[in-house]
């Protein structure tokens, strides 16, 4: 399997928690479509105490795992929005 490609997007996304509004994350984020997995070496700014778990809710948005073999956290559907 390919890896993530080593040089990262130009483009910063801010991901949010649905529920309370909370940032997140500050993520390099390629491709138009929706965020469904962050890359862990793509994440330039991160807000969270606990991972994958929202700082101020405490509800869990993600998941962590190998995704090409890459850390990487999968986003559950719904539970952040991006901006």
């Amino acid at each position: 399997m390919a890896k993530p490609n080593p040089k990262a997007p130009e483009k910063t996304v801010s991901i949010s928690c649905a529920r309370c509004g909370a940032l997140l994350y500050k993520y390099k984020k390629g491709g138009k479509g929706a965020l469904v997995k962050c890359f862990k070496e793509r994440i330039v700014k991160n807000y969270t105490t606990t991972p994958c778990q929202c700082p101020e809710c405490q509800q869990v948005f993600a998941r962590e795992m190998l995704i090409r073999g890459a850390p990487a956290y999968k986003i559950i559907g719904g539970k952040v929005i991006t901006k």
